[in-house]
């Protein structure tokens, strides 16, 4: 299967679309599995069902910092660096999708959800276009990933 393929059974799977994406690249960091999706447990629905940041970019940042990342305080040229590889990522997420923004991306007029999730059924699945966004993200990190040789 393709990291694409993995990311989207994982969301039918029942993980959150963060989580959904990080587990296809669990292999390419060094973080325990319950770990991994205990980090990725909040971004969910756009941050808790807030709808902000999709949950898929989220991911790509979370595994950019885990994948090189810099544990101490920085003020040049390795914050520059990574910074510019969020920007890049966002980029092309948005020029595939039109936003990275949850609520823009699943034509909700709401700033905040409820925070209780809604059941996986199949009218969730049939109007949700999470599944393609989850594959969409993990293309666009797995490809940044064989771009940089990792």
């Amino acid at each position: 299967m393709t990291r694409r393929e993995i990311a989207e059974q994982n969301f039918l799977d029942g993980y959150n679309c963060t989580q959904a994406v990080l587990l296809a690249f669990e292999d390419k960091v060094n973080i325990d599995r319950d770990t991994l999706l205990s980090l990725g447990s909040p971004f969910g629905g756009g941050m808790g069902r807030l709808p902000e940041v999709c949950g898929t970019v989220s991911a790509m940042f979370i595994l950019l910092g885990l994948i090189c990342g810099y544990p101490t305080p920085e003020k040049g040229e390795k914050k520059l660096e990574l910074y510019r590889k969020v920007q890049a990522l966002a980029t092309e997420f948005e020029n595939k999708n039109g936003s990275m923004v949850c609520r823009e991306l699943l034509g909700l007029n709401v700033k905040h959800e409820e925070p209780k999730p809604e059941e996986r059924s199949h009218d969730f699945y049939s109007k949700r276009p999470c599944k393609v966004l989850c594959g969409d993200a993990a293309e666009i990190f797995g490809r940044w990933l064989e771009e940089q040789g990792l």
